[in-house]
């Protein structure tokens, strides 16, 4: 006969059963989700405590050290000042007249979920920014995990949910920076297009505008989906039906109300500060100790900054990595993805080398291309997928101490 105890055990769901059974388009996103930060607040941890005990000096307000204010180093402090202060009406300048670093640099979004949490609960701007990071975290692995799913298998679905939350920037999905909110609601729009939700594409997008720089690429998607709907459509004989009015108003429309959003922050720095200029001199504030002032023209700053520190050596290594890029995109695996995917990522990557100073940043702006992590280059068979993972785990921890302790992403 079979014991109670060995019934029991039987009806328990385990670990497998939760990734591969029939509700693991939630728990499997979430199973890893919860594994990646253990290992992540474990680093980080480990980072704070041996700083402490060291004595060493680290970018969290120093007035009160603990790990959540540790957790809320770097530019966290600008979403702080504005979720207690808001934004300033005149911009910080130097003797010179020049902009300094100020909050329009960041957007309001995270900041506000932020100010709700605190007001809510009572607590401190640290715990609740690490609240709303360590949810939207979750949530951009469900969504992340639902919408490789939905252009792939669950084979590739798990991976690619393993490899962005266990990565080298894994840690970032808990820290008090907005970067998982705007996961969530990018990945989050992608499903809805890849769904045919437009309208929720277009209230997602909006969001996400408000939230990080970069949502243009989610209206290049939309673009993209109507070009291969329409060309569909025409091929199978314009079948009655087959690409109704209704939603070709309404791919058209959910592009332009992303596009309008993504550009729409310049435009209320400018009305607020009185200062046309106000967000692109603040985003130029930054290049500074980089490469000295700079005029913006688009599509030179990798350029700009390779030729700055490495010469034309460096002029040839962007050339490099840009045709690797194109490469990359234009492979068998990664276009099975589908257009939503590859027109976003493309897109997106495009907007980076269009206006980005590559610096120590990039590895987390580079977090929105996530869904290729489910192409067969990086999960093609499970030994390969677990050796992406193993590097991912293995670079962690030098994240941690390069960017976040001694220096900032």
């Amino acid at each position: 006969m079979t014991s109670v105890a060995e019934t029991s055990r039987a009806s328990r769901p385990g670990v497998r059963t939760l990734l591969t059974g029939r509700h693991s388009r939630w728990t499997a996103p979430l199973v890893i989700w919860l594994g990646s930060r253990v290992v992540s607040t474990a680093l980080l941890v480990t980072m704070f405590v041996v700083a402490t005990a060291n004595g060493w000096d680290f970018a969290s307000y120093r007035r009160d050290p603990s790990f959540f204010t540790f957790s809320g180093s770097w530019d966290a402090s600008f979403y702080r000042t504005i979720a207690e202060h808001g934004y300033p009406r005149t911009l910080p300048t130097d003797g010179g007249g020049h902009v300094l670093p100020n909050p329009w640099a960041f957007l309001p979004v995270f900041p506000a979920l932020v100010r709700a949490v605190m007001t809510v609960t009572g607590g401190s701007f640290w715990v609740a920014g690490v609240v709303v990071a360590s949810l939207a975290g979750a949530g951009a692995c469900v969504l992340l995990y639902r919408l490789v799913l939905a252009v792939g298998s669950s084979h590739q679905a798990r991976w690619a949910t393993a490899l962005f939350a266990f990565g080298p920037t894994g840690f970032l999905l808990q820290v008090a920076y907005a970067e998982s909110t705007v996961l969530l609601l990018l990945f989050g729009g992608l499903l809805a297009l890849v769904r045919r939700r437009y309208w929720l594409v277009a209230v997602l997008g909006t969001v996400a505008a408000f939230t990080k720089p970069g949502v243009l690429a989610l209206a290049v998607a939309l673009a993209v989906h109507l070009v291969v709907r329409w060309i569909g459509w025409a091929r199978s004989g314009r079948e009655p039906g087959g690409f109704p009015w209704r939603d070709r108003v309404a791919i058209v429309v959910a592009g332009l109300v992303v596009a309008a959003a993504g550009l729409a922050w310049p435009v209320v720095a400018g009305a607020v500060t009185g200062r046309p200029d106000a967000y692109l001199a603040t985003e130029l504030s930054w290049w500074v100790g980089f490469v000295g002032r700079q005029h913006f023209a688009p599509l030179t700053p990798w350029f700009v900054m390779a030729g700055r520190w490495l010469g034309p050596l460096g002029i040839v290594l962007v050339v490099a990595v840009l045709a690797g890029a194109l490469w990359f995109s234009r492979r068998r695996d990664v276009r099975a993805l589908g257009p939503e995917v590859v027109g976003f990522t493309a897109a997106y990557a495009l907007y980076l080398v269009a206006v980005f100073l590559p610096q120590q940043s990039l590895p987390r702006l580079l977090m929105p291309m996530a869904p290729l992590f489910g192409s067969d280059v990086f999960v093609r068979t499970r030994r390969r997928a677990v050796t992406w993972l193993l590097i991912g785990v293995g670079l962690q921890p030098v994240a941690v101490v390069l960017l976040w302790f001694l220096g900032y992403p």
